[in-house]
């Protein structure tokens, strides 16, 4: 998610934040899971997958708003 952004940075973000580091692990476990699912290897229902992009896509705009906060 942070591909373009200096890993040095984003690693001193996860160790200045405890919150911070959790999203973004939140949301790396989301990703995995919501690309299992479109892949077929995680049965999931349609109400349950809409249900995990969402969060996905709110921990990614929360995180980005955290990791801009510090620019």
């Amino acid at each position: 998610m942070f591909e373009g952004q200096p890993q040095a940075e984003v690693e001193a973000k996860m160790k200045a934040s405890p919150e911070f580091r959790q999203l973004y692990y939140r949301h790396q476990e989301l990703n995995k899971q919501v690309l299992d699912a479109e892949l077929g290897v995680l049965p999931l229902d349609d109400a349950t997958l809409g249900q995990m992009k969402r969060e996905k896509l709110a921990a990614k705009e929360r995180l980005l708003r955290m990791y801009e906060s510090i620019h």
